[in-house]
């Protein structure tokens, strides 16, 4: 049993920046692929970065690559998700999430375990 706690979540302007952490407790994150999703009102949950198992490779969708960075702190069983120049269809819940496979899905029902999500709110 993993159980994720996010926080960093906020209000900026557009064009600012936050940094979400997720943390683990039971299992340190080398044994899992981990990903963060984001869901806003009324629309489906969408994966937003990831790492495989390992963290050897990263993955982004199309519309934060560029401005959003993850990484992990193994040490601390710390994931990070470094937002810069935010804009407000970047508002929205944010979760990290972690599966038991090699690859961080994009396919929000194949993750195992999930935070309860912190709220990220950028205005125009």
């Amino acid at each position: 049993q993993v159980h994720l706690e996010e926080s960093g979540g906020g209000l900026v302007q557009a064009g600012g920046s936050l940094r979400l952490s997720c943390t683990a407790s039971g299992r340190t994150f080398s044994n899992y692929a981990m990903g963060w999703f984001r869901q806003a009102p009324g629309k489906e949950r969408e994966f937003v970065a990831g790492f495989t198992r390992g963290g050897e490779n990263t993955y982004y969708a199309d519309s934060v690559k560029g401005r959003f960075i993850i990484s992990r702190d193994n040490a601390k069983i710390t994931i990070f998700l470094q937002m810069n120049n935010l804009q407000p269809e970047d508002t929205a819940v944010y979760y990290c999430a972690a599966t038991g496979g090699y690859y961080a899905t994009r396919k929000f029902d194949e993750y195992d375990y999930w935070g309860q999500g912190t709220q990220v709110t950028v205005s125009s």
